[in-house]
């Protein structure tokens, strides 16, 4: 093994037992060292950015979360990419299951049409424009928030996906950081007010149920 091997070996094993300690110095390294391998794994299975972007954000968080089942058998970074493969797949499964049962329902509605059960009903014409206009919004909100998250300093975004992404609790999210509730808090609050300035420019086209569904999982799809 050359010595090159040896250290990248070491500084792997010593990564991963800062994170087992809870230092959140080393989640900067996590990303700063990994972030960009895995979003191009990631880009390379759902083939565009936007999707690219969430499976990054969501491997981070996982490694960070689970890193007590790392047992050193392989090198961390095989560990990781491992989860960037199996949480690319599970999305992309997912979405195979919505398309399907889209699918389905279209195929009900058909055949429902063709033997009739809506005659004698007068025909109402959707109004598709305002549904049109929320697309766009929630696409585009769902874009920039992605990135809003990526640019945040870890000790503020790990704390904002743990609670309203993940939905933990504050006691759940303080023991897995291994710090104090306050202290939870504090960064979680400094988190949200990143988001909401850096998400400023939609606060007059969305609803508030729409605000709160772009920080839930099933808008992010984790």
């Amino acid at each position: 093994m050359t010595r090159e091997l040896i250290t990248t070996a070491h500084d792997e094993l010593e990564l991963a037992e800062r994170l087992r300690a809870g230092d959140q110095s080393a989640v900067a390294d996590l990303e700063s060292r990994y972030g960009s391998k895995i979003y191009q794994l990631a880009f390379r299975y759902m083939k565009n950015r936007e999707d690219a972007e969430e499976v990054t954000q969501d491997v981070l968080l996982k490694v960070y979360s689970k890193i007590g089942a790392f047992r050193g058998d392989s090198a961390l970074s095989s560990w990781i990419y491992r989860i960037t493969f199996n949480t690319a797949m599970s999305r992309l499964r997912t979405r195979k299951a919505e398309r399907a049962a889209e699918a389905e329902s279209r195929t009900v509605s058909t055949r429902s049409a063709d033997r009739g059960e809506g005659a004698g009903r007068p025909a109402e014409l959707a109004d598709w424009s305002s549904m049109a206009d929320d697309q766009v919004l929630r696409g585009q909100l769902r874009r920039k928030l992605a990135r809003a998250l990526r640019d945040m300093p870890p000790i503020y975004r790990v704390p904002v996906l743990l609670r309203d992404v993940h939905g933990l609790t504050t006691e759940e999210a303080s023991a897995l950081l291994r710090v104090k509730d306050e202290t939870l808090k504090s960064r979680l609050h400094r988190g949200r007010l990143i988001l909401r300035d850096h998400l400023a420019d939609f606060a007059g086209g969305l609803s508030l149920h729409q605000w709160g569904q772009a920080i839930n999982p099933q808008f992010f799809h984790v």
